[in-house]
């Protein structure tokens, strides 16, 4: 599944023939938030020499305004035509290499924190491919509160599924820009949708999610609708998870597959699985980055909260899906607590080097958990050793600022800065009232 990579001849051509108006250069911030500068084609040139030039100081997580300036240097592996909505002009994006004034990766980039871990898998032989189920909302507006186009369910058809067509769009737009799409449909919740995306390799995976979120939202603004990947927009129904299935993959064969075990899994797999899960408190943070995410986070609405690992059953953290006979590569893990609103190059390679710690450490896997989890008691669950995720951002955090994992993956500076950013944010809403305090407590207290 390689992407076909085009010249700097090529893509001058390209430019040319399909008259560009707007060159884009991407990348995200630390938090995973798209962010970018147009230039004209007559730029193009320089900037494939010697990348573009900017102040990084505005950037959230990037350098103090004192080191700001930092060089972006477009991936020419990257370079797509963005299809036209109404009214637009011809453009062309590629995603950038944060660099440094010396030249050297900026440490603080996640493209570049991603690129670390998959150079370390590649070293043990290993190609790591993800497939990430995107789950979102299509609101009427931006306006609040948020009024869903319908009260549809799970794989509910049109005409009460109304947002059919739109992800047919979005479908089509993202296979336009050789992102392939499995299938989408309307997900549990009111207005709920999911378009899944066919399983890559792991850095041109983080580029497509990124590239999916922007189409989307691209989309359905110019149908006078809105698209949001808020974990929990509505009270009383389910939120929106990023269901992330992962495998190893070495000399093109699925490094996780074994004929002989009852779950079709080798060694390498369970040992990847034990990692995962003996990591797992301590990267939730970066998965469920945001207060909001924790809304979601709860025991009964199709969110895992225990750390277990499981064939098929879905109350498990991790779960194993159903091997399809002939099939090797059909064999992966679905880690299921992550949400859609996540930094995904972070979130991809705290999940990959996890993982790999428990290759290296042959970490063995536990005995699977059969049962629903949430009907276990609390005492049930101690008993058997079975720990639960961080029930909020500030001990989501708590987990992080202890952890020398995370530390050794992304770096102190980086971790430091994350720490930072989201400890302000639980500040922040710590200190707000609400409107379910103001009901709760304003006329009997």
């Amino acid at each position: 599944m390689k992407q076909t990579t085009l010249s700097t001849d090529e893509i001058r051509d390209i430019v040319a023939r399909e008259k560009v108006k707007t060159v884009w250069l991407w990348f995200v911030d630390l938090e995973g938030h798209l962010k970018g500068f147009a230039m004209a084609p007559s730029e193009l040139d320089r900037s494939l020499e010697a990348g573009m030039n900017f102040d990084g100081s505005s950037i959230t997580g990037f350098n103090a305004i004192e080191e700001s300036d930092l060089t972006a240097f477009p991936d020419i592996e990257t370079f797509s035509l963005i299809p036209m909505m109404d009214g637009e002009e011809p453009a062309a994006r590629m995603f950038a290499d944060i660099m440094t004034p010396g030249g050297k990766p900026f440490a603080h980039d996640p493209r570049h924190v991603l690129r670390r871990q998959l150079a370390r898998a590649e070293k043990l032989g290993y190609t790591y491919y993800v497939g990430p189920e995107l789950e979102f909302f299509v609101f009427k507006s931006m306006e609040l509160p948020p009024q869903p186009l319908d009260d549809g369910t799970y794989f509910t058809s049109p005409p009460v599924d109304m947002s059919s067509a739109l992800r047919t769009e979005i479908m089509t737009r993202l296979n336009a820009m050789g992102i392939d799409v499995e299938y989408h449909h309307h997900e549990v919740a009111p207005s709920q949708h999911e378009i899944d995306l066919r399983f890559t390799e792991a850095l041109r995976m983080a580029d497509s999610a990124i590239t999916y979120k922007y189409v989307a939202k691209q989309v359905a603004h110019c149908h006078g609708y809105y698209i949001t990947f808020m974990p929990k927009p509505l009270f009383g129904v389910n939120g929106s998870g990023m269901h992330i299935h992962q495998s190893l993959f070495r000399s093109g064969e699925n490094a996780f597959y074994d004929s002989e075990d009852e779950f079709k899994l080798s060694d390498c797999a369970k040992s990847f699985i034990a990692g995962l899960l003996k990591y797992a408190r301590e990267i939730t943070g970066f998965l469920a980055q945001y207060v909001n995410s924790y809304k979601r986070l709860i025991p009964g609405y199709e969110a895992p909260v225990y750390i277990s690992w499981s064939p098929v059953n879905r109350s498990a953290l991790i779960r194993v899906p159903a091997f399809v006979p002939g099939k090797t590569s059909s064999v992966r893990c679905e880690l299921r607590c992550a949400d859609p609103s996540c930094n995904f190059y972070f979130a991809f390679a705290l999940m990959l080097a996890a993982g790999l710690k428990g290759i290296e450490n042959e970490l063995e896997l536990e005995s699977p958990v059969l049962e629903n989890l949430y009907g276990l008691g609390e005492l049930e669950r101690e008993k058997r050793g079975i720990k639960s995720l961080p029930s909020n951002l500030h001990e989501a955090l708590h987990c992080i600022k202890r952890s020398e994992f995370v530390r050794e993956v992304l770096g102190d500076e980086v971790t430091e800065q994350f720490l930072e950013l989201k400890y302000r944010e639980w500040s922040d809403y710590q200190m707000h009232v609400s409107e379910w305090e103001l009901k709760r407590y304003f006329s009997v207290l």
